[in-house]
């Protein structure tokens, strides 16, 4: 069921929210700030110097399974509820989600779809991001006070959680169409990937539409007619079932936001993504053009 909660607030909307002094129990603001290894970047540092007032860290790395060869793929129910609740989030409350990438959008859809998925509907993530909430003038602070801790009850779609064997599956029957969100090079296997043990290229089937299309050259999110467009350039038909994949389960988050925006209920995302494909796939089910190595 969709959420009567906008999937996309503005900055205007959430500085109006931070000036009216609204965040709190009912309004929580997070940076959900993630980057591969390489981008050597060190987001909790990051936030330490500066993040939106009134926001809190939310780490995907350790709000994980960590018990998965995989990188942070869902935790439990328990987890995930002890976790948010720390950051004074309650099944009543209405979370904005933001990050610092210069793209003005990528991880914070990632924290998106883990509270859809865990059965909180009401969700957004900041337009823009960071740097549109710099560009347009609005505070940062480095002010950190601890939320008072809540009670989060999480309950878990494991509907929209899909597993290696449901992707196999589908290669044969075809029923479902796989979006990939990575860079054109990466899905086509020209590129290298950024984990060194896992080249480029994709599973039969899958389309590929870079996370990077769902954002304008500001950074901000397409509206839903341009979203529209988009799925049906790449041959994506919004009648039939979607399921999101990409690197790690990050971006693919990308194209179950813009899923959401244009209604769909179905919110479904292959967590593994190719790291676990490549992993374990045959080879004959690694589609590449190239050696998927660096040069």
């Amino acid at each position: 069921m969709a959420s009567p909660t906008p999937a996309v607030v503005s900055a205007q909307w959430l500085a109006e929210a931070v000036k009216n002094k609204l965040v709190g129990p009912k309004l929580r603001i997070l940076d959900g700030s993630w980057y591969l290894p390489k981008s050597k970047r060190d987001t909790r540092e990051e936030f330490s110097q500066k993040h939106i007032p009134g926001a809190s860290f939310f780490d995907i790395d350790a709000c994980s399974d960590t018990s998965s060869p995989y990188d942070h793929m869902l935790p439990t129910s328990g987890f995930f509820s002890r976790y948010v609740g720390e950051l004074g989030i309650g099944n009543d409350t209405h979370v904005v989600v933001y990050d610092t990438s210069d793209r003005g959008s990528f991880s914070a859809p990632r924290v998106w779809w883990m509270f859809r998925v865990f059965g909180l509907g009401s969700v957004s993530v900041l337009d823009g991001g960071l740097k549109n909430w710099l560009a347009e003038g609005h505070p940062v602070t480095s002010d950190y006070s601890e939320p008072e801790r809540r009670d989060f009850q999480a309950s878990l779609n494991q509907s929209w959680v899909k597993s290696f064997e449901d992707v196999l599956e589908n290669i044969k029957t075809k029923q479902v169409q796989v979006v990939d969100a990575r860079s054109a090079g990466r899905f086509r296997g020209t590129d290298p990937e950024p984990r060194e043990d896992i080249k480029s290229g994709h599973f039969p089937g899958a389309i590929n539409m870079p996370y990077t299309s769902f954002l304008d050259s500001s950074g901000k999110h397409h509206g839903t007619e341009a979203l529209t467009e988009l799925f049906k350039n790449a041959g994506v038909d919004l009648e039939k079932p979607i399921w999101a994949s990409c690197g790690s389960g990050v971006t693919a988050c990308h194209v179950a936001l813009a899923a959401d925006r244009l209604g769909l209920s179905d919110l479904c995302l292959y967590d593994g993504a190719w790291v676990e494909w490549f992993k374990r796939a045959p080879s004959e089910l690694i589609v590449s053009e190239g050696t998927g190595e660096k040069a």
